[in-house]
């Protein structure tokens, strides 16, 4: 999906949501499930990912939040890049704020991918068999969880 040319949220153009936002919204209610997978920048997940989901987390409806949301209630399921902490600290504030969100998170597992600094350094992310084995476990979790 793609996101990086939505608007900052703001209550002031909420009721006239921009294009963008319409669009994504629709993609979203088709949608079965998400799967997040983000990146880790400072422990915490990106603005811009912060950003989309304040955006998915307003009422369809303005001001009625008895008509619920894009994604409340919607199933989802984490995964995470980062260097040596295999991006704990995005995937632990992405549990925070899904569930707060009203999302059905299935907390484990979650699969955490550690780069290498040679990752870092050429911007070439090589999956090893062990984290190709973890993600594979965790889409079967998830199967499970979505009742597949």
């Amino acid at each position: 999906m793609e996101y990086s040319d939505i608007p900052y949220m703001n209550r002031d153009i909420e009721s006239l949501a921009p294009n963008q936002i319409v669009r994504i919204k629709e993609e979203v209610l088709k949608a079965d499930t998400l799967w997040v997978i983000a990146p880790e920048y400072n422990f915490s997940y990106p603005g811009v990912l912060k950003n989309l989901l304040d955006w998915l987390s307003r009422p369809l409806k303005e001001n009625d939040f008895s008509s619920g949301t894009a994604i409340r209630m919607k199933k989802v399921t984490i995964s995470g890049v980062n260097g040596k902490s295999a991006a704990g600290g995005v995937r632990k504030k992405l549990t925070e704020l899904l569930k707060r969100i009203k999302m059905e998170l299935m907390e484990t597992p979650q699969t955490g991918v550690a780069l290498t600094s040679e990752a870092f350094k050429t911007g070439k992310m090589d999956l090893s068999q062990t984290d190709i084995d973890a993600l594979n476990q965790q889409l079967d979790e998830f199967l499970k969880f979505i009742g597949e």
